[in-house]
């Protein structure tokens, strides 16, 4: 052990250093012979391998949930775990492969990850850990539609160090994995195709609430977006807003499909305010005070 510690400190002295001392030289050469050269060469060619192989189940996946959007979430959930295991391999063959494995090189390499766990790779090992945690748990699954610090889309990947979510802007955002261990993070449909959308509208108090509510009761019944096995609920309530009193009408309804949200949202809200319009309901009045 006390030659290996001597090797480390020789690794990250100076040129001349090796050059006026012998043992260094010496330790440099014993370093070295630890390395399987013709392994580290063939290493290329097994990273160049396990992305080339990635990219092309990344193609199938797309493939196969483009044509059948029933399977989609099946098949990226098979994918992520997947992808982790060919992480994990790819690492251990190099590792294999480029170094002569002896009571010595693990050693070293137990050291070093003692050290680095405790300093430079302080927050990389709890990010990994989370990852690990959240695998297991399951707060959220990939393809999954969640709201996490203000932030609203599809879970795309959970990897090793970060989760990646794509927003309904087609923006990609990487979140560490130790964030979700202390944050609440809320699942809109976990790992179900179809959501519950809720959308809410604004009629005055002098309105006919029995008509308004039949009227959206009908649009979302009718939605060719509509999940229909799931029930279509409207619900009524008096509030303030800014200082003036209205009807508040929510209809919680289910969509088919998370990708099609915002058009079974646009498709209820046109047809809602087409009706309104024909059966003369309107909206609160609000009324402006001179001062």
């Amino acid at each position: 052990m006390i030659r290996l510690l001597i090797l480390c400190l020789s690794l990250f002295s100076g040129s001349s250093a090796f050059a006026e001392d012998p043992q260094s030289i010496d330790n440099l050469q014993q370093f070295t012979s630890l390395i399987r050269w013709s392994g580290v060469v063939f290493s290329f060619f097994i990273i160049l391998g396990a992305w080339l192989f990635l990219r092309f189940i990344q193609s199938i996946v797309d493939g196969v949930s483009s044509q059948f959007a029933q399977r989609r979430m099946l098949m990226q959930k098979l994918q992520s775990f997947f992808q982790f295991f060919i992480y994990m391999s790819t690492a251990v063959a190099i590792f294999m492969l480029s170094f002569r494995v002896d009571e010595r090189v693990l050693a070293l390499i137990g050291g070093t990850i003692a050290v680095s766990v405790g300093f430079a790779l302080k927050d990389l090992t709890a990010s990994f850990i989370a990852g690990l945690t959240v695998m297991i748990d399951r707060p959220f699954q990939v393809g999954d539609r969640v709201t996490f610090e203000g932030h609203y889309g599809d879970i795309i990947t959970i990897g090793l160090r970060s989760v990646r979510m794509q927003t309904l802007n087609d923006d990609i955002i990487t979140i560490p994995n130790n964030k979700f261990l202390n944050e609440v993070v809320v699942s809109g449909n976990y790992g179900g195709l179809d959501m519950q959308v809720v959308i809410p509208f604004y009629i005055g108090m002098d309105q006919d609430i029995n008509k308004a509510r039949d009227i959206i009761q009908e649009a979302a019944s009718s939605s060719r977006y509509i999940h229909l096995p799931k029930p279509v609920v409207v619900l009524v309530k008096q509030t303030i807003t800014d200082n003036y009193l209205s009807i508040q009408l929510i209809c919680k309804a289910y969509v088919v499909d998370i990708k099609l949200e915002k058009l079974f949202e646009t498709d209820i809200t046109l047809r809602v305010m087409q009706e309104f319009r024909k059966e003369s309901i309107y909206p609160p009045t609000i009324s402006i005070q001179s001062k």
